[in-house]
């Protein structure tokens, strides 16, 4: 049973937040202002305003030296724990101490999706800078100040040569990084950038002894932490999870992978960003990130019913296969979306649920040209004739794509449209082709079943079934 909701998004923390966004229609997406984009081909992201949150606010005070070493990854899966926390009522260390914990912390687990961290760039380049050979270009620039040099260029040519001598002498020397410069990273500078960092502060702030692991599978990772600790809750290993992802790559390096790999629209500072992210639409040309993503609580049935918990409904079916991805960088999935499609049918095989009992699907829906095909097409094998009949619920035009955290939102969005009865209102997209992704206002429906879908950077993909009970 889904009893927590901690979604983190650029809307802020918990459902609340997230849910009026998404039913309004409302867009995060907006010039970046954590630095200065400029000489990127996307300048436009989905950022959380640093007033709606303050890692500091949800630790306890005893805990509160530790995020020192917390990236911001790690800031905001530990806010998306203790929102998710919060809403299901639960009692953890976390809370209150003093009081027995709601679940046996032996049998409270954590699977966290996580993504490679890219490390702080002024905090990796102050260690770096150490071991550049700056005193043989100290020598040769003073000797330059006083004219010396410049008196002994005979021409053009011999200016060039000097010009690349200086370059060269400047440039980082790998070997006194390794033996010396590498020294001067912040201390416990890796504690601050290992994946399994988010799993790890969630896990000990919250207590939670059982089982415990990390997925970092590009964008399919939250919903196959979700799918993992379903499963460690069936085989009776716990009797409750925390689970999801989150991952902020709107940094420097994160951004310049995210370039490399074509995966975003190119928009300058100038261009309005929340009209860019169009999923499905033929007129489609890339993604935007987004930071967040979000943790859920899963209980056992009888445990939250022992214990009077609500819940926004059950997880009953899960499934997750992998695509072949012809290029390197692993951009580029097989267009026919046999794989995600192959996710999708055994995810309802799983759940005992015919294709005919689906009444939304929340998939991926990124605006990359090559997954949203690959996906559309999934859906149109899984659902033929029905297809144009199942609404879509899109989330990645509002928040943008938080990467690890990603299938995390979506999974919070379908959990509310279930318990609320309400599809939220579409963004951007115009003309998909056969499937009902255009652009809509919020709206009642009857919704029993929903279908979730996460197709990941590199092919993996998840897709999860979730039921109104």
């Amino acid at each position: 049973m889904i009893t927590g909701l901690g979604p983190i998004t650029a809307f802020g923390v918990g459902i609340g937040p997230l849910w009026t966004a998404l039913c309004e229609g409302r867009s995060a997406i907006r010039r970046i202002s954590r630095f200065d984009p400029s000489g990127f081909p996307c300048q436009i992201a989905a950022e959380m305003p640093d007033e709606l949150f303050d890692v500091k606010s949800v630790v306890p005070k005893s805990y509160r030296k530790a995020t020192k070493v917390m990236a911001r990854d790690i800031e905001l899966a530990v806010g998306a724990a203790a929102a998710a926390v919060a809403d299901a009522k639960l009692i953890t260390k976390a809370v209150d101490p003093e009081k027995p914990p709601t679940i046996p912390a032996a049998r409270f687990g954590c699977h966290v999706g996580a993504g490679l961290i890219a490390a702080d760039v002024d905090e990796l380049t102050a260690a770096l800078v150490t071991s550049r050979q700056l005193s043989a270009v100290g020598s040769r620039l003073s000797a330059a100040a006083e004219g010396a040099v410049a008196t002994s260029l005979s021409d053009e040519d011999d200016l060039r040569a000097e010009s690349r001598k200086l370059k060269a002498e400047s440039a980082v020397d790998l070997s006194h990084w390794g033996h010396t410069g590498m020294n001067n990273l912040t201390p416990l500078w890796l504690l601050k950038y290992l994946p399994n960092m988010l799993a790890c502060h969630v896990t000990i702030i919250h207590d939670c002894q059982g089982p415990s692991n990390t997925i970092t599978c590009a964008e399919a990772s939250a919903a196959l932490s979700v799918g993992e600790s379903m499963r460690v809750i069936e085989r009776g290993a716990a009797d409750a999870c925390l689970s999801g992802g989150a991952e902020f790559k709107i940094n420097p390096m994160g951004l310049l992978r995210q370039v490399y790999a074509r995966r975003l629209a190119e928009a300058d500072g100038e261009v309005d960003g929340v009209s860019v992210v169009r999923p499905f639409d033929p007129e489609a040309r890339g993604s935007v990130l987004g930071e967040g993503g979000g943790i859920l609580v899963l209980e056992a049935k009888e445990t939250a019913q022992a214990r009077g918990a609500e819940w926004y409904g059950e997880l009953i079916g899960f499934a997750a296969t992998q695509s072949f991805c012809p290029d390197v960088v692993g951009v580029t999935i097989e267009e026919d979306g046999q794989a995600i499609a192959d996710a999708m049918e055994a995810a309802l095989d799983a759940a005992k649920v015919k294709r005919e009992q689906i009444d939304a699907i929340a998939p991926f829906g990124s605006s990359i040209a090559e997954i949203d095909r690959a996906e559309a097409s999934a859906i149109k094998r899984v659902f033929g004739n029905r297809t144009k009949d199942v609404p879509l619920i899109t989330t990645v035009p509002n928040v943008g794509n938080c990467c690890a955290g990603a299938s995390a939102i979506p999974i919070a969005a379908a959990a509310m449209a279930l318990k609320t009865q309400t599809l939220p209102a579409r963004m951007n997209t115009a003309n998909a082709d056969g499937l009902n992704a255009n652009a809509t206002e919020s709206r009642k429906a009857e919704l029993r079943h929903v279908l979730v879908v996460s197709a990941g950077m590199g092919g993996q993909n998840a897709a999860l079934v979730l039921k109104r009970s």
